[in-house]
């Protein structure tokens, strides 16, 4: 989820479903749906035809555009994107046939996988989703990838990463939100090391982190992955990095060196709100004062 924004509640004026309408059906219908966790809304993008934005108790979630699965309309995503294409190259993967192994913590619309689907059509991709129902009505709305390239496993993250078979996975993603905050327990060195365990040896870690000017969240992320990983790297807004804005900041891990070639770095600068890349030394003398939990 992207922490935008405060958990305030289904609006008056938002059309509400009845329980009784609330089956998963096929195609995307607008209105709020009760879901384990809460409610669910669901509303057209405004801007485009084929586009929804879906948000999880008033906090917007995700964005899917029903005719272009590659097309990430959030801005952090993007970025994720960039950083996940800079270590894995495309071409190159389809070229050798390698079947990319992804994890991704948190699910909501399951914009990333839909990305992944068709920017590696091999790829296998397990989603973890804390909500049955809001993963049930994500299956009937936007027609994902079916098993065994698209998995969804309902369940805590940190109680299924725990499940997982270590140095299986090529890549895990975690982007969970409870209203606008990652919940701590899913950001503590145990739980990172957990990540370090499920990846390869060249395997990448990246984190959603959202966080205040006071940068408070992104230092102790930044310290905790810093611990674990070799390697790490900050991607995020200029401003927010200047401790100007509230925002997303990423952060991703590994024991082999982060891309950061010009072709990286000029995708980064060329988005709506361009992005900076912070390198290792760079991450490590900002959470240098900071401890990781």
């Amino acid at each position: 989820m992207v922490a935008k924004g405060k958990n305030k509640g289904p609006r008056n004026n938002a059309p509400v479903v009845p329980k009784a309408l609330v089956a998963p059906q096929a195609g995307p219908l607008e209105g709020i749906y009760p879901i384990d966790t809460g409610t669910a809304e669901l509303e057209r993008d405004p801007y485009s035809p084929t586009g929804w934005l879906l948000r999880i108790n008033d906090v917007p979630s995700s964005h899917v555009d029903l005719a272009d699965p590659g097309h990430l309309d959030f801005e952090y995503m993007r970025w994720i994107a960039a950083l996940v294409r800079s270590r894995f190259v495309p071409t190159e993967i389809g070229a050798i046939g390698h079947k990319l192994r992804a994890l991704h913590l948190g699910g909501g619309a399951c914009s990333m996988a839909r990305w992944m689907s068709v920017t590696y059509p091999n790829a296998r991709q397990l989603v973890v989703e804390l909500d049955g129902r809001l993963a049930a009505l994500v299956r009937a709305w936007f027609d994902l990838p079916r098993a065994p390239l698209l998995r969804i496993r309902v369940g805590e993250a940190g109680a299924v990463l725990g499940t997982l078979t270590e140095a299986t996975r090529d890549l895990v993603i975690r982007d969970v939100f409870a209203g606008d905050q990652t919940p701590k327990e899913l950001s503590t060195l145990g739980f990172t090391a957990q990540a370090a365990r499920v990846l390869d040896a060249e395997g990448l870690y990246v984190v959603n982190c959202g966080d205040t000017p006071a940068l408070e969240n992104a230092r102790r992320e930044a310290a905790t992955i810093g611990a674990v990983f070799k390697h790490v790297a900050i991607v995020a807004d200029p401003t927010m990095l200047k401790g100007r804005r509230h925002g997303n900041v990423i952060i991703a891990g590994s024991n082999v060196p982060i891309p950061a070639g010009g072709a990286l770095i000029r995708e980064l600068l060329g988005g709506g709100v361009p992005a900076q890349y912070w390198d290792d030394a760079t991450v490590r003398s900002f959470a240098r004062h900071t401890v990781a939990l």
